[in-house]
């Protein structure tokens, strides 16, 4: 059996991710492990602490494959595996996802956590390594943010939005044949960066299409 830390954590998480922060007690973690509420101090200082030790848990987690992407060399082929596996991942455990709606809808005490921890590492090497690939100029470059975060939303909203998706998609929308389908469609709009104007500098995609209608005339 794990140790009763662990088994806290494991339920505060299905918990704060079914109700949120402000919807969850100790009582309900305690009881969701057969345990008084107050051996639960023994672990953690109180509800915030254990909510604390749960993000973090799961941040670490899904902080992974970013880590593992930047001490490797930079490539789309790299970028796109790396997007693969964050889809996978959160279509497997989505509580991660629904912690963070909850703190955006109705508040919590992990907000800081989440915007250090994981969005503002997420966007920066994010964005740094579009721009190094793409080699963007300073039109496209403003939009590269917005890139990420598009893709952030894409991701997360999936999964938060499962439950509804459930009554018109005939199949699991968190099964695997889904999750595939994600993962594809994911992969087609990155496949489309790279080959639209976010993908290119402008200036050499009007070059070509000037040489272009200049071998159309003669």
């Amino acid at each position: 059996m794990k140790p009763t830390a662990e088994r806290a954590m494991d339920v505060a998480e299905e918990l704060f991710a079914e109700r949120g922060y402000h919807g969850t007690t100790l009582g309900d973690v305690a009881d969701g492990i057969g345990i008084r509420s107050p051996s639960l101090y023994n672990h953690f200082r109180n509800k915030e602490a254990l909510y604390h030790a749960v993000l973090n848990r799961l941040i670490e987690q899904f902080n992974a494959p970013l880590r593992e992407l930047r001490e490797g060399p930079l490539t789309r082929e790299r970028i796109r595996d790396w997007q693969a596996r964050v889809v996978r991942m959160h279509v497997r455990n989505p509580h991660l996802a629904r912690i963070i709606q909850h703190e955006a809808l109705s508040g919590g005490p992990g907000r800081a956590t989440i915007v250090e921890r994981l969005i503002e590492p997420m966007v920066a090497d994010t964005v740094s390594a579009l721009e190094r690939i793409a080699n963007v100029e300073d039109d496209v470059r403003r939009l590269l943010l917005w890139t990420v975060m598009g893709f952030n939303n894409i991701v997360m909203s999936y999964v938060t939005m499962a439950p509804i998706y459930r009554s018109v998609l005939d199949i699991d929308p968190l099964g695997e044949q889904a999750t595939e389908r994600q993962v594809e469609i994911i992969l087609r709009i990155t496949d489309a960066f790279w080959t639209r104007d976010l993908g290119v500098r402008r200036g050499r995609g009007r070059q070509a299409a000037g040489t272009a209608r200049s071998g159309r005339k003669r």
